[in-house]
């Protein structure tokens, strides 16, 4: 039986409202959260950041995103599980045009952590995945496989299946196994390249305080 398409998103204004304020400076705002003044909200960041990457993939010819960055994956779901993950390619996150929300692929653990500590994602969403880490789990495995007719499937059950799907970064035998399973593979990381380029108050304040700490570490170096 065929699984109804998910329901269409609307993009809200307010949502992608990047909220500068020009009539005064940038707020130097502190790095904990309190309740006595507006600081950097990092619900309204996530929901910025969605909002950015549906209306690029709606103003592109992609059917869905399909992204392996570690950046992308987090602009799309918030979540990261440390440093170590970065160049391995061992995470992934899935966009259809239309959809509500994005689905992420992870470690079993971490996909556990996601549903108990990610409630911006929808639990059945955090998904338990593993490719092939650069090499070192062989394609014979069939690991590749079994993800790509399962990405397949979720393409083609959100009406998306026969529009290109847009990648940023793959290992060679996993496109192969997309292309086996049905799918057209395009260029989607320009597509989140223009998501990202205008950045919201949030993003700009984060940007100020990761700076001054470079500065300050700079400091101690001269001293």
């Amino acid at each position: 039986m065929k699984k109804p398409a998910p329901e269409p998103t609307t993009i809200r204004a307010e949502d992608i409202d990047p909220r500068y304020n020009w009539g005064r400076a940038l707020p130097a705002l502190g790095t904990m959260a309190v309740d006595f003044e507006e600081r950097v909200d990092y619900r309204r960041l996530h929901r910025y950041r969605l909002a950015r990457a549906r209306q690029a993939l709606e103003k592109s010819d992609l059917g869905a995103l399909l992204v392996m960055d570690v950046n992308n994956i987090r602009y799309l779901t918030s979540t990261k599980i440390g440093e170590w993950e970065r160049d391995k390619i061992c995470r992934w996150a899935l966009l259809t045009r239309g959809s509500a929300d994005p689905i992420l692929w992870d470690f079993g653990s971490a996909a556990v952590h996601h549903r108990l500590y990610a409630p911006w994602l929808k639990p059945e969403n955090c998904k338990a995945g593993l490719l092939g880490l650069r090499g070192t789990v062989n394609p014979a495995f069939g690991l590749m496989e079994r993800h790509a007719k399962e990405i397949a499937a979720l393409i083609r059950d959100a009406g998306v299946g026969k529009m290109p799907v847009g990648i940023d970064i793959i290992e060679p035998p996993m496109l192969f196994e997309l292309e086996r399973a049905g799918l057209k593979v395009a260029d989607g990381q320009q597509t989140m390249l223009e998501a990202r380029e205008i950045k919201s108050i949030d993003e700009i304040a984060l940007l100020n305080r990761a700076a001054a700490m470079v500065d300050g570490a700079y400091h101690l170096v001269h001293e």
